[in-house]
């Protein structure tokens, strides 16, 4: 029995002006799926993903037969009050920058308690106790600690665990990283990979991971979408697109990246295929 599709993307395409910077692209992601959305630079996957948040850059559109389906609903008929029932809620969200998400000058605790009142309609007490039990969640040590400190205490790992608390809070059905482990050095990356597997295991979400770095991908995604020049290439199984790529640009990602520990990754994502 094929799992209940959750999101569904048609001929989605992304205009500025009468240029275009995407076009064509095709996604289904059922519930509890991982999805992962390969490309360079440049390669219009991170506009793919804003287009499913509704948070296009100022000057770009997307095109007028783009249809992007959540649950039944068209995101692209929504406007700003009801997207409100769904970004940052049923859709969550997490980028590359962590810090340039938080203020400065207020606890990462209080800013995390802020989000459960305004989201979840926790009292003050209730969310202050769910933020640390979020913290805690996400590996974080001395969590009742971690609530009191700011963001610039926080190396870069803690505070991806932090947006990814903020992220998840609400309980969505999809959430999407979006070159969220980028800026991570090599060990910190792959605890915080092991940390989106496990919440998708105990909480059932479906996730988008966006990424330049096939190792990434192959770690973490069942299905794999691969992005050139704002079109898919080449999409299938991680184990399929992984270890016999059909597309040239697909197979120079795997020779590129073969150095830096994809080899490691086949065998397991072979298992998905």
């Amino acid at each position: 029995m094929s799992a209940e599709v959750l999101l569904t993307v048609r001929d989605l395409s992304v205009h500025t002006g009468d240029t275009p910077l995407v076009t064509g692209v095709d996604l289904t992601v059922a519930r509890g799926a991982t999805l992962g959305v390969v490309g360079e630079s440049g390669s219009g996957k991170s506009l793919t993903c804003r287009s499913l948040l509704g948070i296009l850059p100022p000057g770009l559109r997307n095109g007028d037969d783009t249809t992007i389906t959540f649950d039944g609903t068209d995101l692209r008929a929504l406007d700003a009050r009801g997207w409100l029932g769904i970004r940052g809620t049923r859709i969550g969200a997490v980028f590359q920058d962590p810090a340039s998400y938080l203020n400065p000058s207020i606890t990462v605790g209080r800013q995390l308690a802020e989000v459960l009142r305004v989201r979840v309609g926790l009292g003050r007490r209730a969310a202050r106790d769910r933020a640390v039990e979020l913290l805690a969640d996400m590996g974080l040590h001395e969590p009742a600690r971690v609530y009191r400190q700011y963001p610039f205490e926080l190396s870069g790992g803690m505070l991806q665990r932090v947006l990814i608390a903020v992220a998840i809070c609400a309980e969505p059905d999809l959430l999407i990283a979006d070159e969220a482990t980028t800026a991570l050095d090599v060990t910190v990356q792959a605890e915080v990979l092991d940390l989106l597997s496990d919440l998708q295991e105990r909480t059932g979400l479906a996730l988008i991971l966006v990424s330049h770095d096939l190792a990434v991908v192959a770690q973490v995604c069942e299905e794999v979408v691969v992005m050139r020049d704002g079109v898919v290439v080449e999409r299938g199984t991680a184990g399929d697109v992984l270890t016999a790529p059909a597309h040239a640009y697909t197979r120079s990602l795997v020779d590129a990246h073969a150095r830096y520990g994809i080899e490691r990754f086949r065998p397991a994502v072979t298992v998905h295929g």
